[in-house]
């Protein structure tokens, strides 16, 4: 009798103790379903459907909306956000090295055009004499603009110039260069200026359209993987696999339709580039940001 007690009694406490080893564990951490993602253009229709996408793969992608590029690396830094995409490749690189920062991409999504509009002109052909054309005076996107005005023909800059030319460097020009605020630089072109440099972003919202352009750059050319933009992400967590899930699903047909669509076809997607083949021009793009200090 005792035994068969002892029995049933070692019985009942080994079955009590099976769904407390199958279970489990409980986190005492962060959702890992939930991935915030800070961006500058969080209204778009893309943003809808990448977040739908994602759903069907398990992740709960927040979107959070900032008005200025900085405010979104320095909360991605401090882990209010866990991954952004609104920037280049020179873009993170002067971040990193002027605000000490430990940013990485850890996949591409495309490279969009700088381009040269005029609403007076149909061809930098037409350009006067000393015309007046605006352009951006933030130091990532002023040299890219020289560098273009330069390969449209319109000056020359010390040594051929680099990423990080200014307006100084000009040797030589047929033009009047003026830096303006980036914001300013479509206001500019509505204005009194023959021509202005663009960015993307700013065309956009300023209703300018292909036909307006008079020089834009080869997307395809090597030259502009500095321009490149990526998602960013802080160093130690570039190892997260949800990034490669949310890269994947930017490069879906139905998301990169929507890009499209919204860029009016101007721009060029990098999907085979992969982190490290982004890192390998971060680190170069450091190193000449920490040339000039």
């Amino acid at each position: 009798m005792k035994n068969r007690l002892l029995v049933a009694v070692v019985g009942i406490a080994a079955a009590l103790s099976l769904p407390a080893c199958a279970a489990p564990a409980a986190s005492s951490g962060p959702d890992a379903s939930k991935v915030v993602i800070g961006v500058d253009d969080g209204a778009e229709e893309h943003w809808t459907i990448l977040k739908d996408k994602l759903k069907a793969e398990g992740i709960d992608l927040e979107i959070k909306n900032f008005t200025d590029g900085a405010q979104i690396n320095t909360a991605t830094q401090q882990g209010q956000v866990d991954i952004n995409l609104f920037q280049h490749l020179k873009y993170l690189s002067q971040f990193n090295v002027n605000s000490n920062g430990t940013l990485v991409p850890v996949g591409a999504t495309a490279v969009y055009p700088l381009a040269l509009y005029s609403e007076k002109y149909k061809s930098v052909e037409e350009l006067p004499a000393d015309a007046s054309v605006a352009i951006p005076n933030n130091p990532t996107n002023q040299a890219r603009a020289l560098l273009n005005l330069q390969t449209a023909g319109l000056l020359e800059l010390k040594d051929g110039g680099n990423s990080l030319s200014t307006p100084a460097e000009i040797t030589s020009s047929k033009i009047k260069v003026t830096p303006v605020d980036s914001n300013q630089t479509v206001a500019a072109l509505k204005g009194s200026t023959d021509a202005a440099v663009v960015n993307n972003t700013q065309a956009q919202k300023g209703g300018l359209g292909d036909e307006k352009i008079i020089f834009k750059e080869d997307l395809s050319s090597d030259t502009l993987a500095p321009y490149i933009n990526g998602f960013v992400v802080k160093a130690d967590k570039k190892d997260d696999p949800r990034w490669k899930t949310i890269v994947d699903a930017y490069h879906t047909p139905e998301v990169e339709a929507a890009v499209t669509k919204l860029n009016d076809g101007n721009l060029a997607f990098k999907g085979d580039w992969t982190a490290e083949k982004l890192q390998e021009v971060l680190t170069a793009e450091e190193e000449i940001v920490k040339s000039t200090k």
